[in-house]
């Protein structure tokens, strides 16, 4: 099913659904955020809509392993979840590229569940010249795109991270989030490290077109 097809049909989807056994494992979220609108930002030069539903993006890409849990929450009925909202994420490899047409990797959607989370599996993202470490994403209501924004990573956790291989260090390494004219501290995952990796969490407030 592709993205747009997806996006309709759970646009007319009203009917409640019971959640998983994995579902009820992504609870771990902050309740306790206060319900802000979250910024738009551009969505930059790389998107492109490659139909693939799916929670694991990372196809051939080696770098450290990033679990994404987003949470999705209607600010217009007092930030409640909203369920079966499609939220679609890219970005770029360890090296700094991005898939390019006919190219999958690290590009990717997940409709939300009962409490409004989406979840993906991923690598922490790399750099390129005069950009800090970014994630971009669209979340998709009523068929229509909501909101495209980016997310971003401390710098002190990129900087350990970026110490390993395939990443190609700091040495030369010219955007970080204090110089990005892009970046927003607001829209800065909480990281948590993992036993692999790093867990990601936001909690993304938008309001219907």
């Amino acid at each position: 099913m592709s993205l747009g097809a997806l996006i309709a049909a759970c646009s007319d989807d009203d009917e409640p659904r019971t959640r998983t056994a994995s579902e009820a494992r992504t609870t771990d979220m902050d309740d306790a955020r206060a319900c802000t609108l979250t910024a738009e930002q551009t969505e930059g030069p790389f998107y492109f809509d490659v139909d693939r539903i799916r929670s694991d993006i990372r196809e051939d890409r080696e770098g450290t392993s990033l679990r994404l849990r987003l949470r999705v929450r209607d600010q217009d009925a007092g930030c409640e979840p909203i369920r079966n909202a499609v939220v679609d994420l890219w970005h770029c490899d360890a090296e700094g590229s991005y898939s390019a047409t006919g190219q999958t990797y690290l590009r990717g959607a997940q409709v939300t569940n009962s409490d409004g989370i989406a979840e993906f599996t991923t690598i922490y993202p790399g750099w390129y010249p005069g950009r800090t470490v970014h994630i971009h994403a669209k979340v998709h209501l009523d068929r229509e795109t909501v909101l495209t924004t980016q997310f971003y990573f401390a710098d002190d956790v990129t900087a350990r991270v970026f110490v390993d291989e395939p990443y190609p260090g700091e040495s030369n390494r010219d955007g970080f989030n204090p110089s990005d004219g892009l970046y927003d501290p607001n829209l800065e995952l909480t990281l948590s490290e993992e036993r692999d990796g790093y867990s990601g969490r936001f909690t993304v407030d938008v309001e219907r077109a």
